[in-house]
C-alpha cells in the first residue's frame, strides 16, 4: 500500500499537516487555528468535458469515449495516460451517481468526504451568509472565502454552532488516507482482503462488490491513535484496481476478448464464458468476424442500489502459430474463396 505523501484534515482547536517522513507525523498544531482550504481539486465536470447541465446519457457517453483512449491497456508505460484515467474514473464515480452528483454540485469536494453532513453544512452556509462570510461552493469549489476560523465554525457567540457549549474530553485520533491496488476480480465480486493499518496491525476489510477504480473505503477507529485517551482516527482507503489479462471495465460494464478458433468462427458453435457470477454459454454466429462483440445483458458488474451492467464478448480469431506446409496450402485454398478484396472500399 502507497500511503499519500500528505493531507490536511481538522479538528477542534488544531490544524494538523501531515508528512510522510518515515511514517505520518503531524505539525502545526495550536488552539483557535484557522483552516485554510485545500488547493482546488479538479473540476469534474470539466475532466469528462461535460456541461454542467449534462444529462446522465452524455456523461456516460463521454466517460466512456475518455476510458477508452485513456485505458493502461491502449496506453502502456504511459504514466500521465494512466493518472488521466484515474481522474476520469473518479469523476464518473461521482458524476454517474445521482446522489454524489447532487452533493457535488452543492457543496463541491467537501461533500464527497467521509462522514459529509449536508445538513449541518447548508445551516453553517446560512449563518456564514448572514455574518458575510461566504458559504460552499459548488463544482469543485469547497469553502468560500479566504480562510474559516475553527472558533467560529464550532463557537459561534461563545457556544458550539452545531449545538452544545464548547467541545470537551478526549480528542479523536488523527484520520489517515492510504492507497492501495487490489485484485480485479476481487474489487468485481467484492470479498475480504487482510490489509495492514496505518497503525501498523494487520486488519480484514471488507471490499464491496462493484469497487471501482477511485473508489474511497472508510475503517472506523484504523487511523491515528488519541493524544489523550480518546477513539482512534479513521483510516480512508484509496482502491485502484489492477488490470486483467482478458478482462476491461467501463462504468459497471465488463469487456471481454475472447479467443475463437477458425472453425468455431465460420461454422459457429456454444462456448463457455467466465461472468461474475459462474459461466453462461454464448453462441457464436456462423460466419463471425474478428472484432465482432457480443452484448450479454445483466452480466456486468453488481453494484448495490444500482442497475447491474452487461457483459461485452468481442470474439477474436486466433490462427495457429506453427510452421506448417500443409496450414499454408489450407490458408492458400481459404483465400481463393473471397468473393473480393478483404480492403476493398477501405479509404481515408
Amino acid at each position: 500500500m502507497v500511503v499519500r505523501p500528505w493531507e490536511r484534515t481538522v479538528r477542534f482547536g488544531r490544524v494538523a499537516r501531515l508528512e510522510m517522513a518515515g511514517g505520518w507525523k503531524a505539525v502545526a498544531e495550536g488552539r483557535g487555528a484557522t483552516y485554510l482550504p485545500p488547493r482546488m481539486a479538479d473540476d469534474l465536470y470539466g475532466l469528462l468535458g461535460v456541461p454542467k447541465t449534462a444529462d446522465a446519457d452524455t456523461i456516460k457517453k463521454a466517460y466512456r469515449r475518455l476510458a477508452k483512449d485513456l485505458h493502461p491497456d491502449k496506453n502502456p508505460g504511459n504514466a500521465q495516460a494512466e493518472t488521466k484515467f484515474k481522474a476520469v474514473n473518479r469523476a464518473f464515480d461521482t458524476l454517474g451517481d445521482p446522489g454524489k452528483r447532487k452533493l457535488y454540485d452543492e457543496f463541491g469536494e467537501e461533500g464527497l468526504r467521509d462522514g459529509f453532513d449536508p445538513e449541518k453544512a447548508r445551516a453553517y452556509s446560512q449563518w456564514q451568509s448572514r455574518s458575510g462570510r461566504g458559504g460552499f461552493g459548488g463544482g469543485g469549489g469547497g469553502f468560500g472565502g479566504g480562510g474559516v476560523s475553527l472558533e467560529d465554525l464550532f463557537n459561534a457567540g461563545g457556544a458550539d454552532f452545531f449545538g452544545g457549549g464548547r467541545r470537551r474530553g478526549p480528542a479523536k485520533g488523527q484520520d489517515y488516507e492510504q492507497e492501495v491496488t487490489i485484485d480485479f476480480a476481487l474489487a468485481v465480486r467484492g470479498g475480504q482482503v487482510e490489509m495492514r493499518s496505518a497503525q501498523g496491525s494487520n486488519v480484514q476489510v471488507r471490499i464491496p462488490a462493484g469497487a471501482d477504480e477511485g473508489s474511497r473505503l472508510r475503517l472506523t477507529g484504523q487511523g491515528g491513535p488519541s493524544p489523550n485517551g480518546g477513539p482512534a482516527g479513521d483510516l480512508t482507503l484509496i482502491i485502484h484496481l489492477a488490470p486483467h489479462k482478458h478482462f476491461s471495465r467501463e462504468g459497471n460494464d465488463l469487456k471481454l476478448d475472447l479467443p475463437v478458433t477458425p472453425l468455431e468462427a465460420y461454422e459457429g458453435a456454444k462456448v463457455k464464458v467466465p461472468t461474475v457470477d459462474g459461466h453462461v454459454t454464448i453462441k457464436v454466429p456462423p460466419r463471425t468476424q474478428s472484432g465482432t462483440v457480443l452484448r450479454v445483458r445483466g452480466k456486468g458488474v453488481v453494484k448495490k442500489g444500482q442497475e447491474a451492467g452487461d457483459l461485452y464478448v468481442k470474439f477474436v480469431v486466433h490462427l495457429p502459430t506453427t510452421d506448417s506446409a500443409e496450414l499454408t496450402d489450407l490458408v492458400t485454398r481459404i483465400e481463393q474463396h473471397f468473393a473480393t478484396p478483404v480492403r476493398d472500399g477501405v479509404t481515408l
